[in-house]
């Protein structure tokens, strides 16, 4: 049986491989063949720590590439446009006219919003399991002052609320596009009528669906000039997301110990790590879980997703909150009632929908995420059960987009770049032991 299963990750393995190097465009791994042509933010992120102890070129190379886009601001948007079909994308760079901002960089287009703050969390990965030493050594320094940057942004022109945590402005900020957490801060929006609408569109199409609210904010931001005055005055839609902000607190840390490397001072990211620590336990902290905080509501969110478990990702976060939160998530609201971790909402929820991306499905890379928790807190039963159930979803149904929590069958876009990538950095692990 033993031969058999290392016979099988080989096979695994392989196929990941063989996804993305088909996803791959010499510089950067699209998402998926067809839907998703550019480069994705988040995406590219879990590409590179899924190859960082594969091939530290390769991992380099894609974080390289999505800082290409970053602003003179800081903000590393959420796509970067490759020229090629790029207005067979909608929304395009036309809609999000990048070019006209003076901050935005002149090589290539972007939209014009951010998501999580991984990219410190993915480089330190790289850093510590790259077998090509000098290799990680100059990527460090060459990248270190950009994530820098990107924090001071967050810090500056994202903390809408005053209490020290970033705000996302957008749902796509979250990477988490149509989770229920959104739902009433989005209902909560004036009525829109056919913002979402491509021009082959019928004008008699429904109004005001979910993403005519999602366009309505892109252009009501660009409008402004991606002014952070008007998304602190006048922007309606402003949201502490707990795994935007655990992570970029997971990220605090990366820099911390990247930072050396760099010849850099880890003191203002230890400093930060503990601003946001505290933020998260006073601001998002509710009856055993974070919850997002809708600051134009003024309310958090009565929902929880697998979001409320970011904040795991604090290697310091207090051992009371991780046992509260471990119960949670091993109860039967999550993991103990699901076939497969971790259903992206609760199950016992109003909104839960196994087989609608956000609001219900399995996806690898928050499987990833937490098990990452799990073992920054030493949890080394969790961190078996995320590893090897992510990996049974993948060799039963494919590197699909997500995956329906209770069978296992595959949802979405098939040969998914971030599923095949820390598919990889998963049998990595195996071949360690």
């Amino acid at each position: 049986m033993e031969s058999r299963a290392a016979v099988d990750d080989a096979a695994l393995g392989r196929e990941a491989w063989s996804v993305l190097d088909a996803n791959w465009t010499g510089s950067a791994t699209v998402p998926a063949p067809g839907l998703y042509p550019h480069q994705w933010n988040w995406d590219s992120t879990f590409v590179a720590i899924g190859l960082a102890r594969w091939d530290t070129r390769r991992a380099g190379t894609e974080l390289i590439s999505l800082l290409a886009g970053q602003w003179g601001t800081g903000m590393v948007p959420h796509i970067v446009f490759r020229p090629v079909h790029a207005e067979n994308y909608f929304p395009g760079p036309s809609v999000w006219c990048s070019p006209d901002h003076p901050a935005s960089p002149n090589a290539v287009c972007t939209s014009g919003l951010t998501q999580p703050p991984l990219h410190a969390l993915a480089l330190w990965w790289i850093w510590r399991h790259a077998a090509d030493r000098d290799t990680a050594v100059a990527l460090v320094r060459r990248i270190y002052p950009m994530l820098a940057a990107q924090h001071d942004y967050l810090a500056t022109s994202r903390d809408l609320g005053g209490g020290g945590l970033a705000a996302i402005v957008h749902p796509w900020e979250s990477g988490m596009d149509d989770s229920p957490a959104w739902d009433a801060p989005l209902e909560a929006l004036p009525s829109v009528h056919h913002a979402y609408r491509r021009r082959e569109e019928p004008s008699d199409r429904h109004p005001d669906s979910r993403h005519d609210r999602y366009m309505a904010l892109v252009l009501g931001y660009r409008d402004s000039g991606y002014d952070p005055v008007y998304l602190r005055d006048e922007h309606p839609f402003a949201v502490e997301d707990p795994m935007f902000n655990g992570i970029w607190l997971a990220s605090c840390q990366a820099l911390a110990e990247l930072a050396p490397v760099a010849g850099a001072d880890a003191g203002p990211h230890r400093e930060a790590a503990e601003r946001i620590r505290a933020a998260l336990l006073e601001r998002l902290w509710d009856d055993g879980v974070f919850r997002a905080r809708d600051l134009r509501g003024e309310r958090l969110s009565p929902v929880c997703t697998v979001g409320c478990f970011g904040p795991m990702l604090d290697q310091e976060m207090p051992a009371d909150r991780v046992a509260e939160l471990v119960r949670v998530l091993e109860s039967a609201r999550f993991m103990g009632a699901a076939g497969y971790p971790v259903p992206s909402c609760e199950i016992r929820a109003q909104q839960f929908d196994r087989s609608c991306y956000w609001r219900g499905p399995s996806w690898v890379n928050t499987n990833w995420l937490l098990r990452r928790a799990a073992g920054v807190h030493d949890l080394a039963g969790l961190v078996r059960v995320l590893g090897s159930a992510t990996l049974r979803l993948v060799r039963q149904a494919g590197f699909r987009e997500c995956f329906d929590p209770f069978d296992g069958s595959g949802r979405g876009s098939r040969d998914f770049s971030w599923s095949a990538a820390l598919t990889l950095d998963l049998l990595a692990d195996t071949v360690e032991r």
